[in-house]
């Protein structure tokens, strides 16, 4: 197993494979959900080490993090990381808020939902027009310091607007997109998160299944799939994805895992990338991501993955 890795400066640490917990609770984003069958993805998590679990207000409007809630009373709250993110606001239509007295308040429904009396990473989830970058993280410290929660992150932030965030120093990590597929944040984000030692944690990491291997080049997606309005499902842009996934699924049988357990080695290894936080709808896809850990890519096969995907 990979050890833990520290969240930019703060004591907070996490194993480098978390859950990103969307399927759970998230009935406002997927079909079909069964809270039990959520509880039991987290339940299953845990027990297998992963102890990061990334939620947020918007998953469910707050039934994600009271599912997490009620399972975190069976485990040891200390050996779990916990983080939620807050901007939707309900009282305004869902509108992004980023004002002081949302998020303070958001944080302490959140502690209520969660059953905690501590969140260990909270994420400004989107950033509204109005707020002062600054100003809404100084909100966030003011509760950093009074021990309700141990890391700031901001989340799908521009770079401009991560900079006038962390004015004072104080965000601790990003969440962005980012995967072998979008590397956009190569670019200038990472080297400025590398100089303020602020960690980062890509969301959509297999790309929407995407980087799975469970694709063909001849599958087409139906009008009413959401998958058909997005262009890395769409004609050649696709088969090119799939022609590069199928070299993948060659270096998985070398380490006989699966694809996605082979990206995710990847990223585990990727020295900008400090969580990846993939989700699951069910429980054996949890066990699945998990065997990541056990994998340890060559330097070779890293470097072979990383240009094919360049």
């Amino acid at each position: 197993m990979t050890q833990n890795v520290r969240i930019g400066k703060t004591e907070v640490y996490s194993p480098p494979l978390g859950l990103g917990a969307n399927a759970v609770g998230g009935h406002n984003l997927f079909p079909n959900l069964k809270d039990d069958t959520g509880k039991e993805i987290v339940r299953t998590a845990l027990a297998s080490g992963i102890t990061l679990l990334d939620t947020a207000f918007a998953y469910g409007m707050g039934r994600s993090e009271e599912l997490i809630g009620e399972v975190l009373q069976e485990f040891d709250r200390n050996q779990i990381t916990i983080a939620t993110k807050a901007a939707h606001d309900p009282a305004n239509g869902g509108a992004f808020n980023n004002t002081p007295e949302f998020l303070i308040r958001s944080v302490d429904e959140a502690l209520k939902r969660l059953q905690t009396d501590y969140i260990d990473i909270f994420y400004i989830h989107f950033p509204d027009e109005t707020t002062p970058k600054n100003e809404a993280v100084a909100a966030l410290q003011t509760l950093k310091e009074a021990g309700k929660i141990n890391a700031i992150g901001v989340s799908n932030f521009t770079l401009e607007q991560i900079k006038e965030a962390n004015q004072d120093g104080y965000v601790d990590i990003i969440e962005d997109e980012y995967s072998l597929i979008h590397r956009e944040a190569e670019n200038e984000l990472f080297p400025y998160l590398k100089e303020q030692q602020i960690s980062f944690v890509p969301y959509f990491p297999l790309a929407s299944g995407l980087l799975t291997g469970k694709y063909e080049r001849n599958v087409t997606f139906p009008p009413e799939d959401l998958r058909s309005k997005k262009t890395d499902f769409q004609g050649e842009q696709f088969k090119a994805i799939i022609d590069k996934v199928s070299q993948l699924k060659l270096i998985a049988a070398d380490y006989n895992a699966s694809v996605a357990a082979i990206v995710l080695a990847w990223y585990i290894k990727n020295p900008f990338v400090d969580v990846v936080i993939p989700g699951a709808k069910r429980p054996e896809q949890v066990t699945s991501n998990v065997k990541a850990l056990d994998i340890h890519l060559t330097a070779e096969d890293y470097h072979r993955i990383d240009q094919l995907f360049r």
